[in-house]
């Protein structure tokens, strides 16, 4: 059986259900509050999704992994105040923008920001995260960024060795105690890569 990845920029119509599973398994910890239960939450996802903000490894010509960025005011995870409140009603929707709220990232000017890293369970090992780290830099290059900048949780130190080894340093952790409970997390940790030669020559080569 070929277990080959390929790395394909932009999420493929039709993928978005299988991309919402993936991210709500990397990420329902932490989003659970904010967009549970499990079912509407991956819904909520999937119908709001950024096709072009997205990067998608294929194996089998199976979604086996997928990375999202920011860029340009837009993230891979959409949908705006109206759609949470349309989705999960006013009264239930209004303390679930609070606290997405807390979770908002917004790039600088000269920077790229990763929406998150997701891989399948059965697909570890081969790579894929790196593949999808190195088209990341691919992409912050193509579009003049100087840096990629993620966050990384204290309960995933497997992300962030992952991250480690492709170049991310940690520049700052916050302690969120108050979020442990709530969002199953007590701190965040920021963490920096340049974006260099090697990351423009990547992108030069071009995409499948």
């Amino acid at each position: 059986m070929n277990t080959r990845a390929v790395v394909h920029r932009d999420v493929p119509p039709g993928a978005e259900v299988r991309v919402a599973e993936l991210y709500w398994e990397a990420f329902g910890r932490k989003l659970g509050s904010a967009l549970g239960p499990p079912d509407k939450g991956r819904a909520f996802i999937a119908e709001h999704l950024r096709h072009d903000r997205g990067l998608v490894a294929l194996v089998d010509g199976t979604v086996a992994g997928i990375a999202g960025y920011q860029l340009g005011g837009h993230g891979l995870t959409g949908g705006g105040a109206g759609d949470v409140l349309e989705t999960y009603g006013l009264v239930r929707g209004l303390p679930r923008l609070a606290l997405l709220a807390l979770l908002e990232r917004r790039p600088a000017d000269d920077e790229l920001v990763m929406d998150g890293i997701a891989v399948d369970a059965e697909r570890r090992g081969l790579g894929i995260g790196g593949m999808l780290l190195r088209e990341i830099a691919a992409v912050a290059a193509e579009h003049g960024c100087r840096r990629i900048r993620l966050d990384v949780i204290d309960v995933n130190p497997r992300a962030r060795a992952l991250y480690e080894r492709h170049g991310f340093v940690a520049v700052r952790t916050e302690r969120t105690p108050f979020l442990r409970e709530l969002m199953g997390f007590g701190a965040v940790t920021t963490m920096h890569r340049p974006v260099t030669a090697a990351d423009c020559a990547h992108g030069r080569e071009g995409t499948r």
